[in-house]
């Protein structure tokens, strides 16, 4: 049958769980690919409620964000943006909703409801998800109508900070075998997270957001034509993360602020896709997904973390994006090939405001505005082919041919006069100027644009050896790749907006998997090491001035271990670790040589464990207690670590975390079709930063400081039928 109908999955161990990570469904004991894979409901039990938390559930995972569950940056074994934070970047590590690309990073971190399954799949996916995926892939699918019979959930739960959560499901099958319908939707609003104690002004990290999603699953006269059509809706206007800037008039507190300018966090998201297959031989099938999407970033922030009118930013921008990917896929007895070709088009326009206090001259306030449009354009076409050499040994080769075109337009930005939320003049052209601040005259009507365009053949060889016993045994190389990028974040000079040479990264691992005791104990084992050459990042400056550079080498190595032992029906412990050493082996910012500095967000350890435990029933149904541990070693947030460049005010020894652990848990109790939880996250209320941003090293005095969230706890029952 078709690849999304349900006899196309193969059947799995009891603690098993099927993936799609190599466009095909497979067992995770039998992919060569490092891959953390876990089930709605297993999410649901470790408190992952958003893209954001993922970290705390996969080694060598990093999430961290300037604007809390807007815009996170996926850290996978030391790639990620750096200190890049303007919304026209793309992440290199690939996030797909049901296999389409996510292309803007404000469509990244919304809540996660309804869902199948999670998998992360670590190392660059230059092949079968070979969109900018230097770091890795993440891909959340969602439930899709069965077509048999009618059923559903409906979940409430309040938590401290006055904070209420709902969702449901509802599936139904108007044609048995042939036609079914499922509807989802998730709602959240919450007070505030850290208290503000400046008089008349709203706490810092609220919640308001409401998701919607319909599935319309046809398979007419339950033949070999499967077709799923999903639409999704989403919004959410919460209050800024808190920053802390400002020592000097800091909130007494961790978890508390003093800021005269709370801001909003306005997004907004639309799409459809529509994912056709047909069988076309017992053998042979074919799969287009088409998708498109729109959304909407409307952010405020007071960026001073102070009473003070010191720096405000305004971030506006819009997203739209178009995707087709078309694929044969052909399994054979000795010979499993997937081949197709891939479209994808998005466009970002952004409209930026910056408010500085006595921008213009002591006492008199301004800034600068910027606006700018970007398109780009992806071409590729790409295949993969499993040989089975012996009937143990496969040998895998694939590979994917991409062409990038992109253009930066309809670009100006200008200094202005004006009071912190009041009327802009404009004093002087900043883009398109060459050179310094307030040298070029105003001109409504001067433009700037330039293009780029990459052409790049990534891939992917594999050799898999598969025991008797079912312990599998690989060796991989991949070659992942980034397009260029335009630097989004030039607005005082036209000179630093440029378009950067891509990233590449040659990645070779070994790895096994397996089950022992009795099929009782899960293994699955890592060690890789990365040539990564070019990754893009931020080089900030005095004026403020920001230049997007490329960092010419890095290198990256490390392992993976996750175990799940079950002892008994009623008790089984996970833990994973991951050990990372990510560091530049050549980088020059500010003219300061960074050569052995490791990467941003790359700790050198990562570690959870924890244990699911139902030690009696409780008026006839099961009470389960699940805590989980996260450990975290040091990080930091730039690529300086706690070097200062010289002559300057930088101080980067802020920019960073030091190690942590932090204490999950829940409380589970489950009778016929209703289930009670409680939970916490962050139980020993530990104090750690999310985020930092070099802000010194542009001329202010302090930097950008994001504190994580305090402790959270609550509690829901669930109803299913």
């Amino acid at each position: 049958m078709p690849e999304a109908s349900a006899e196309a999955t193969p059947a799995a161990a009891p603690d098993d769980i099927i993936v799609t990570a190599q466009r095909r469904s497979q067992s995770i004991q039998t992919v060569p690919i490092a891959i953390t894979a876990l089930s709605g409901d297993q999410l649901g039990n470790k408190g992952v409620t958003n893209a954001n938390q993922l970290g705390q559930i996969v080694p060598n995972l990093q999430i961290n964000s300037a604007m809390g569950d807007t815009q996170p940056n996926f850290a996978l074994r030391g790639v990620s943006v750096a200190n890049e934070y303007n919304p026209n970047q793309v992440s290199p590590i690939g996030v797909y909703i049901d296999d389409v690309n996510m292309v803007n990073r404000v469509g990244q971190g919304g809540g996660l409801y309804d869902l199948q399954r999670v998998e992360v799949l670590r190392g660059p996916q230059g092949t079968l998800f070979g969109r900018n995926t230097t770091g890795g892939a993440i891909n959340f699918i969602t439930n899709t109508p069965t077509l048999s019979g009618n059923r559903g959930y409906a979940e409430a739960g309040y938590g401290n900070f006055n904070t209420f959560k709902a969702q449901g499901a509802l599936e139904t099958t108007m044609v048995e075998d042939e036609l079914g319908f499922r509807v989802a939707a998730t709602y959240e609003k919450g007070d505030g997270k850290f208290r503000n104690i400046y008089p008349g002004q709203p706490d810092a990290g609220s919640v308001d957001s409401l998701q919607v999603r319909g599935t319309l699953h046809i398979r007419p006269g339950a033949g070999p034509l499967d077709i799923v059509i999903k639409a999704y809706a989403s919004r959410a206007n919460g209050t800024q993360q808190p920053i802390k800037g400002l020592a000097a008039t800091a909130a007494p507190g961790f978890f508390e602020i003093n800021e005269n300018r709370i801001g909003q966090n306005r997004t907004r998201q639309y799409g459809t896709s529509a994912k056709i297959s047909y069988e076309l031989s017992p053998r042979l099938s074919f799969t287009s997904i088409t998708a498109i999407g729109n959304g909407l970033l409307d952010a405020a922030f007071d960026a001073d973390g102070s009473p003070l009118d010191i720096l405000d930013l305004q971030q506006k921008a819009k997203f739209d994006q178009f995707s087709e990917e078309a694929r044969f896929n052909y399994e054979g007895k000795a010979v499993k090939a997937v081949a197709g070709v891939f479209y994808g088009w998005d466009k970002t326009v952004s409209d930026n405001g910056f408010d500085i206090g006595s921008a213009i001259a002591p006492g008199v306030d301004g800034g600068f505005f910027q606006h700018f449009r970007q398109v780009r354009r992806t071409y590729a076409v790409f295949g993969q082919t499993d040989v089975n050499l012996t009937p143990k040994l496969v040998a895998t080769v694939g590979l994917r041919y991409s062409a990038d075109r992109s253009a930066y337009d309809d670009g100006y930005a200008y200094l202005f006069m004006g009071a912190f939320g009041g009327t802009r003049t404009p004093l002087f052209t900043t883009v398109p100027c060459t050179t310094g601040v307030g040298t070029c005259p105003y001109d409504a009507n001067a433009r700037y644009a330039i293009k780029g365009r990459n052409n790049a053949l990534t891939g992917r060889a594999a050799l898999t050896y598969t025991f008797d016993s079912g312990t599998l045994l690989y060796a991989s190389y991949n070659r992942g790749y980034r397009s260029g990028a335009f630097n989004g974040g030039g607005y005082t000079n036209s000179a630093g907006i440029t378009y950067i040479k891509p990233e590449y990264v040659n990645a070779y691992e070994i790895g096994a998997k397996g089950r022992f005791l009795d099929r009782r104990l899960s293994l699955a084992l890592a060690a890789f090491y990365y040539d990564y050459q070019n990754q893009q990042l931020q080089d900030t400056r005095p004026g403020p001035v920001s230049f997007l550079l490329n960092a010419p080498k890095s290198e990256s190595y490390g392992f993976e271990g996750e175990a799940t032992y079950r002892a008994s029906s009623r008790f089984s412990v996970n833990a994973s670790v991951g050990y990372l050493h990510a560091t530049y082996k050549e980088l020059t910012l500010s003219g300061t040589n960074l050569a052995g500095n490791d990467l941003p967000f790359a700790p050198r350890w990562t570690a959870q464990g924890g244990f699911d435990w139902a030690p009696f029933d409780i008026a006839g149904g099961p009470l389960t207690f699940s805590p989980n541990l996260n450990y975290v070693s040091r990080q930091f947030f730039s690529p300086f670590n706690a070097v200062n460049a010289a002559g300057g005010a930088q101080v980067n020894s802020e920019l960073q975390q030091g190690a942590y652990i932090k204490v999950n848990g829940a409380i589970t109790w489950t009778r016929g079709n209703v289930t009670l939880r409680a939970w916490v996250q962050n139980l020993l209320q530990e104090k750690t930063l999310a985020y930092g941003l070099d802000l010194r090293g542009a001329g202010f005095p302090f930097n950008y400081l994001v504190p994580a969230q305090p402790r959270t706890y609550g509690g829901s029952v669930r109803f299913t039928f």
